[in-house]
């Protein structure tokens, strides 16, 4: 019997329209538990980069941008020096950077990531630092009647000083700082200072005071604070930074972003905003609205008025609109800073606008709008972004009305489910992907180059969504163009990773909106981000964990302060925020959650976070059990490839229980390798080594997350989103990521890019019964057929059978229900499996292998593997055989950085597997990858 599952549209896929409104505000004095004034003007804009715009000016434009990186140095804190005095003396600092890295620089300190660092290294997080720079005002910008200093990150608390005077104070790493220093700066020789508090000694003493603590996630194990007493709740610094279950403890601090002189003698754009009125097959219809900043004098000494000129560029290169017009003479004043700014809204049309997609789906076609400042001929100001055309929905439809149960009563008392799905341009979007962690603990190490190349990894692997987790930082202007260009859409945090956080004190919550509008304004342009969501698993912190059991068992008054609290910020707070700034993009809450309203983690309604698996010890078939609306967090951990090993531990450290090992795992304070041992043996054998062990780990982590995804895959359309945890990794040790710290692709990773294939097989053997589907993210249905044989391990076909299919679009469609005792006719479950293989005419394009008993139990044989090599030049193709069935072959090409097209796969009997090699380092030959590669197997 056939039935099908096919995700419907809602009655209006309409793009929620918002008015942007601009506030100039002056930055908020910091009271309360932060006890310290800040005297600059929050940067409300996107920095300038200077387009390569073509026009007729008679003029080339100044540069209004100088980058302040080179010549930075660094010391301890002169208070700090006894016990420390090699670093008393300045040396030279890296800007963007942390000072972990600068210490690492010049060979102060051990690697972090190596052997037992982490402990001897948390001294650094105690102590203050302070860094410095000398520079000259370039030529140019000396004449420049507007000069602005702007830090875009500074981790976290920091006095800034310039040529000995107090310019502001600092609270929040994810904020960008901006200070008018026109009248401040020399020619020549100006001395520019940054000193850098201790994160945790800085809060400490505030938090001891306070009457109420706040419990936070991970406790410290090396006794720099309370357990009762944490202070990450209460700072504005990546969170992961204090420790987690996948990685170390380094409180770090640093200029961690870039520091730059904006400046410009009549008009710079500051901010600009393009929002779709109307967007159809014909015509797109767009309003673009202009914040352009004015020097003082410009208004009374031009002679010439000032003139907005806009291009838009299609992809293909091609002008298909342009408009001018005269800047408004309405100016106002931002009184902090002196600066006049003149707001202006231009209408914009695009005739057949080509929209962009999420990968799998269309094309991601990116215009570009480029604007200019003229005064008469001369231009002044310019600015080039790119434009993505999109409506960006969250399906929030109820469920039909159930048929009512023989007892009416129980009908009527259940609450009807919701929907919880992305509808991109009227098209329902199902979310194939994982959560992205930081990239690094000390993110100034990462390159562009470094990015795109997981993110490569992640379009690869067909997924078209990631999650920006909540307890790391805001990606920087790049990692999001990147995104929009694979068509991979985000599912954006602001920055809460866990535990209860003051909302209930008013500098905090206003601290954080400032952070919020900032980052909202920075982004919103791109098209890849399709939701802003509140935090991770503060909802569920406060009402699931014992966390805020605790509290409001203890102190229920001061738990309804901080409820309270959290609703302002996260139901009202942010929300107003995106609504106000982010072009349309819905909101949520927190994840897992149902928007605030009833239970989060909830089944039935909203995301969920599935831990039952893994942290409760659940089998991994409990994933065929659960089937929520949208999973966005569930996951199992393995240990990277042996190379990644070596990096941070000996070879004779290389054991299960060394403290090396221990100290690389942290999930239980390191007593996570016994909870992996219990997944592999529940269905795999007992490593026989330490390199079994790494191999086994990957194999149960791959197995065990594909069979989640494509349980969620064909759960469709009730199912919208299967997000596993985690995609990467900020360092090199134990954790729930498919690539690791170096790049390198676990098990899984290779088996999720099968299991999020546009269209595949999926075989759910449960209960006795093998259900097979085929799912579709495809937009058309077509003609297919299946195939299913019944083997024994030596390839004899026991039976087969042929069924035409007509694959269903953009869904789910049950194909057929297996009977597993009429397979396997009498015959030992321990030899025998089943193959499904889906074709069309021509091409076979999913298989799948069941088996009728754990790993454990299969009595597989001695397999003789036959390799065979073709060298191709840029690359080789590697030809596999055997006899006889292989389980789950690896190829370890051991620390050789090489890609290959497959690997962690089942080798069929008779089968001819050919691998493509890529193309080894340079150095490094052919004849040396053939002696260095090994195979590893389950029938070794």
């Amino acid at each position: 019997m056939t039935s099908c599952r096919r995700i419907g549209l809602s009655s209006s896929h309409t793009l929620i329209k918002l008015t942007l409104l601009v506030l100039l505000v002056p930055i908020m004095s910091i009271a309360s538990i932060f006890q310290a004034q800040a005297h600059a003007e929050p940067a409300r804009s996107k920095a300038i980069t200077q387009s390569s715009m073509k026009s007729q000016s008679t003029k080339q434009v100044d540069p209004q941008e100088q980058q302040l990186h080179t010549g930075w140095q660094f010391r301890i804190a002169p208070e700090f020096v006894q016990g420390h005095t090699d670093l008393q003396n300045w040396r030279t600092a890296q800007v963007p950077g942390h000072i972990h890295t600068d210490l690492l620089q010049h060979n102060l300190i051990q690697d972090p990531y190596v052997g037992m660092a982490e402990a001897d290294l948390q001294w650094i997080g105690k102590v203050d630092w302070e860094y410095q720079l000398r520079f000259d005002l370039d030529a140019s910008r000396q004449k420049h009647a507007k000069k602005f200093l702007q830090f875009d990150g500074i981790d976290t608390f920091a006095e800034v000083r310039l040529n000995g005077e107090k310019l502001m104070a600092t609270d929040n790493a994810f904020r960008s700082y901006q200070v008018d220093v026109s009248h401040k700066l020399k020619a020549r020789d100006n001395l520019l200072e940054v000193r850098l508090a201790s994160p945790i000694d800085t809060m400490l003493p505030r938090i001891l005071a306070m009457p109420h603590k706040l419990a936070g996630n991970y406790p410290s194990p090396y006794g720099d604070e309370p357990k009762d007493a944490m202070t990450a709740n209460f700072v504005r610094k990546p969170g992961y930074h204090y420790g987690w279950d996948w990685g170390p403890r380094y409180v770090t601090a640093g200029i961690w972003r870039p520091v730059k002189l904006i400046t410009y003698d009549v008009a710079r754009i500051e901010h600009l905003a393009i929002k779709q009125k109307n967007l159809n097959q014909t015509l797109a219809e767009l309003e673009a609205e202009f914040e352009i900043a004015l020097a003082p004098t410009t208004l009374a000494s031009r002679d010439q008025a000032l003139t907005l000129e806009v291009q838009v560029i299609d992809p293909d290169g091609r002008t298909v609109f342009t408009q001018a017009q005269a800047l408004s003479k309405d100016v106002s004043i931002n009184p902090s800073s002196n600066n006049l700014h003149s707001k202006l809204k231009m209408p914009l049309q695009i005739q057949k606008p080509r929209r962009w997609y999420p990968r799998g789906y269309g094309q991601q076609a990116l215009y570009k709008v480029k604007s200019v400042v003229k005064q008469g001929t001369v231009t002044v100001a310019e600015k080039s972004q790119s434009l993505g055309l999109r409506t960006v929905e969250l399906d929030r439809r109820l469920d039909e009305p159930a048929k009512a149960d023989a007892d009416l009563s129980q009908t009527l008392m259940k609450k009807p489910g919701q929907a919880f799905g992305f509808v991109i341009n009227s098209v329902p979007v199902f979310a194939k992907g994982a959560n992205l962690i930081p990239f690094d603990m000390f993110p100034n190490r990462i390159s562009v180059d470094q990015q795109r190349k997981i993110l490569q990894a992640a379009r690869d692997a067909n997924m078209n969504m990631l999650r920006i987790w909540g307890g790391g930082y805001y990606e920087n202007d790049d990692f999001y163009r990147m995104a929009d260009e694979m068509g991979i859409m985000i599912w954006q945090d602001f920055m809460f990773g866990g535990g209860v956080v003051p909302g209930y004190d008013d500098a905090f919550r206003q601290n954080v909106m400032e952070e919020a509008r900032q980052q909202v304004q920075r982004l919103n342009q791109h098209p890849s981000i399709v939701l802003w969501c509140g935090n991770n698993e503060e909802e569920t912190a406060w009402k699931d964990w014992g966390i805020g059991k605790e509290m409001q068992k203890a102190n229920p008054d001061f738990a309804h302060k901080v409820w309270r609290g959290y609703q302002q910020l996260f139901g009202k707070d942010l929300r107003q925020v995106v609504q106000e700034h982010g072009l349309g993009v819905p909101y949520w809450s927190s994840s897992p959650s149902n928007d605030l309203d009833d239970k989060a983690n909830d089944s039935e309604r909203g995301d969920k976070h599935y831990w039952e698996v893994w942290g409760g010890s659940k089998p991994v078939e409990e994933y065929l059990r659960e089937t929520p609306r949208f999973m966005s967090e569930f996951g199992l951990q393995a240990w990277p490839q042996r190379s990644t090993v070596d990096v941070f531990a000996s070879r004779e450290q290389q054991a299960i229980d060394h403290p090396v090992i221990r100290q690389h795992q942290k999930f239980m304070a390191g007593e996570g390798n016994a909870r992996l041992l219990h997944y592999i043996r529940a269905n795999y054998r007992e490593p026989r080594d330490f390199d079994d062990f790494l191999y086994l780990s990957q194999v149960m982590q791959a197995e065990g997350i594909t069979l989640a995804i494509k349980h969620h895959r064909a759960s469709m359309p009730r199912t919208m989103g299967s997000m596993y945890w985690q995609l990467n990794d900020a360092w090199p040790g134990a954790s729930w990521s498919s690539i690791d710290y170096f790049g390198n692709w676990k098990a899984l990773h290779y088996q999720a890019r099968k299991a999020f294939a546009p269209t595949t097989l999926v075989a759910e053997n449960l209960d006795g019964k093998t259900t097979v589907f085929v799912v579709s993210d495809e937009a058309s249905s077509r003609a297919l057929q299946l195939r299913w044989r019944v083997m024994d391990f030596d390839g004899k076909v026991l039976g087969e059978e042929y069924h035409p299919v007509q694959s269903f679009a953009l869904g789910s469609m049950k194909v057929v229900e297996l009977d597993n005792r009429k397979l396997l006719d009498k015959r030992d479950p321990r030899q025998t499996f089943l193959v499904l293989e889906l074709s069309d005419a021509k091409t076979l394009i999913a298989s799948e292998v069941v088996y009728f008993e754990a790993a454990k139990n299969l009595k597989l044989t001695n397999a003789d593997v036959k390799m065979r090599w073709r060298f191709k030049g840029e690359y080789a193709e590697l030809q596999l055989s055997s006899a006889t069935l292989v389980r789950m072959l690896s190829i370890e090409t051991d620390a050789l950085k090489l890609r290959l097209s497959d690997n962690y796969f089942d080798l069929l009997p008779q089968q001819n597997k050919v691998i493509r090699i890529s193309k080894p380092p340079a150095g490094v030959s052919w004849e040396q990858v053939r002696k260095q590669l090994k195979l590893r197997y389950m029938n070794q």
